[in-house]
């Protein structure tokens, strides 16, 4: 490559960068408004908290026995709801899983949150109740749905999302979520707060 083909490459590369940030943006008010909208559900991985699964022998119940979040992920659950208020957004309704990572990025972000055993880790669970606590969040999806005006909030695990949406979700990042045909979960929007 020579000089000049150099240079007008690098040129380029603020407008590329300022493409995605509209994009980014632009995806934003989409999701926005789907929840002003809404009859959906934003449903989020919890924040982040290191490492992977939680330690052998843990309790629910006993946040020292489990994987919890770090400061990092403290701060992005409270700009999360930061993010949220400050566009006038409040859910009608916080659902977590009992898990303490999950009630702790809830209760930061929103205040209080519910516990909600469908919402918990399939990690521990067996193939049935698994299959018990996946058609109670379709169900509840479904109720969601009905009613205009109001959005409800889950936090939960990628695993759940993984379930339900067959999503894919970064720590503290949500999916917009409505029901779909014949049981199947739609994914309208991404929520992704910048940090």
């Amino acid at each position: 490559m020579d000089r000049r083909s150099t240079c007008l490459g690098l040129l380029a590369l603020p407008l590329t960068f300022r493409s995605v940030r509209a994009a980014e943006a632009s995806g934003d008010q989409e999701v926005l408004a789907l929840l002003r909208r809404g009859g959906v559900v934003l449903a989020l991985r919890h924040a982040r908290a290191p490492g992977t699964y939680d330690p052998p022998n843990f309790r629910l119940g006993d946040c020292s026995t489990q994987r919890n979040l770090n400061e990092e992920g403290r701060s992005q659950a409270r700009r999360l709801g930061e993010h949220l208020r400050a566009r006038q957004l409040r859910p009608s309704r916080v659902r977590t899983s009992p898990w303490c990572r999950c009630v702790d990025t809830a209760e930061l972000a929103f205040g209080s949150a519910e516990p909600w055993a469908a919402l918990g880790s399939p990690v521990i669970g067996t193939e049935a109740t698994n299959a018990a606590s996946l058609a109670q969040l379709q169900q509840a999806l479904a109720e969601a749905a009905q009613r205009p005006g109001q959005f409800e909030v889950w936090v939960t695990h990628m695993f759940v999302l993984g379930a339900l949406a067959d999503g894919n979700v970064s720590s503290g990042e949500g999916l917009v979520l409505a029901p779909g045909e014949r049981g199947q979960t739609k994914v309208l929007g991404r929520l992704t707060v910048a940090g």
